[in-house]
């Protein structure tokens, strides 16, 4: 079934699946063409090298992708790769002594094309999301390419590492530049980027060993802090009062209310803040309660919504327009995606209702540890947040103690009074 002579509508038509997969040409014996889960079309040549023989190495060669390489040209390419093999070449063998001489610059635009990957828990082997890699990407090219891209890959120390860290944390990466019209690049360095690149950095080197491009991980050995600081700031209900107050009042004065409704919502249901900006009708499934989010960042997901949620999100539904396909659609007409204008009119609201600060993530930990504080498990407050394993909902474990120790009050108080204060 995976055999057949490689031409451009046999590659058009080869779907991705769950696990990788060749088609193999069967003219051309040793040349395929790989198919990846992400879509991706890599041409191959396979060989033995030492002149063949069954006891020899097998090599693999990537020739290029498809389309940006034609079927008439990849074949051409794997001729030479595999008559060469015959004369006892080794271009496989070639390359990855030349990748040992490969300059952090060029892994980190390999890594950009090839490595692009979530590396562990349960989306492991799945590309990374769009704006993931594009963040991550971008890292990379502002703070590691300046300050380690002249070095090669396979000579960096933990050493390299640690004083890397510390430059970017100190700002030495930072930068203003204008590169088009009303366009720049912001770049600010700080402790903060340099935990973050430090992670992005360790998967490149990750990346680099599977690939025999280098030897080690410098990162894992480098005296670096790799975590964020974690954080533990949530709302009162004194406070969720003064931040509702504050919307209503916006919203009286004339502000968009879909950036009112976005941020409540975000109170509400403790989504992260783009599931709720770009939320779509489909995903809501009013009649159940619940959240049916097919793309989040821990992949599939089932949200269930109180009662003030679903409210909320039925009324919208009454005034939404019928062809759109957002719950929050753009404002200028004619164009797609959804509105984006909420982070002004959210400053705005902090700012009146004095909670410095405070970020749409902030109202994330609220509904968490409101959940937590009201004694619900673990496992349930999981579920509402759309937490992929324990450990992240873990943080709010401390916060589960306070309406124990209250039980706790209630219970031991007379024994105490008895104790300690009954007449001797």
């Amino acid at each position: 079934m995976n055999q057949r002579k490689l031409s451009k509508p046999i590659i058009d038509a080869a779907l991705p699946q769950e696990a990788r997969y060749t088609l193999w040409d069967v003219e051309l014996s040793g040349f395929g063409l790989r198919v990846e889960p992400s879509g991706t079309k890599s041409f191959i040549a396979k060989y033995r090298s030492q002149g063949g023989g069954r006891n020899a190495p097998q090599r693999l060669v990537v020739i290029g992708r498809f389309p940006k390489i034609s079927v008439p040209e990849a074949r051409a390419a794997a001729k030479k790769v595999l008559a060469g093999a015959e004369l006892g070449m080794d271009a496989a063998g070639d390359l990855a002594a030349r990748r040992k001489e490969m300059t952090v610059t060029a892994l980190v635009d390999l890594y950009a094309d090839e490595g692009c990957f979530i590396q562990r828990g349960i989306r492991q082997g799945q590309p990374m999301k769009v704006t993931t890699k594009a963040y991550t990407i971008s890292r990379l090219r502002n703070h590691v390419v300046p300050l380690l891209g002249t070095k090669r890959a396979s000579e960096i120390t933990a050493g390299d590492i640690e004083t890397f860290v510390r430059a970017v944390a100190t700002g030495k990466t930072a930068k203003d530049e204008k590169i088009a019209i009303r366009k720049r690049i912001i770049v600010r360095g700080g402790a903060g980027a340099a935990r973050k690149v430090v992670r992005d950095l360790s998967a490149v080197f990750s990346f680099a060993m599977r690939r025999k491009i280098v030897a080690a991980n410098p990162v894992a050995t480098a005296s670096v802090r790799k975590t964020d600081n974690q954080r533990t700031r949530f709302l009162t209900i004194d406070e969720v009062r003064r931040l509702g107050k504050a919307l209503d009042e916006l919203e009286g004065e004339g502000v968009n209310k879909k950036a009112v409704d976005i941020a409540r919502l975000w109170v509400l249901t403790g989504c992260r803040r783009e599931e709720i900006a770009s939320l779509c009708w489909q995903h809501c499934d009013l009649e159940r309660g619940m959240l049916v989010l097919t793309d989040s960042k821990t992949g599939h997901s089932v949200r269930p919504l109180g009662a003030a949620a679903v409210s909320l999100l039925t009324a919208l539904k009454e005034q939404a327009d019928a062809e759109s396909v957002f719950v929050f659609p753009a404002e200028r007409l004619g164009k797609a995606g959804y509105y984006q204008g909420t982070k002004r009119v959210f400053k705005a609201a902090i700012e009146r209702a004095n909670l410095p600060g405070v970020s749409p993530h902030t109202l994330r930990h609220t509904l968490g540890s409101a959940a937590a504080s009201s004694g619900e498990a673990m496992l349930l407050i999981g579920s509402i947040l759309g937490h992929s394993n324990a450990r992240s909902t873990a943080i709010y474990a401390h916060v589960q103690n306070d309406p124990a120790r209250l039980a706790a009050d209630r219970v031991t108080g007379p024994l105490a009074e008895a104790l300690l204060y009954a007449p001797r």
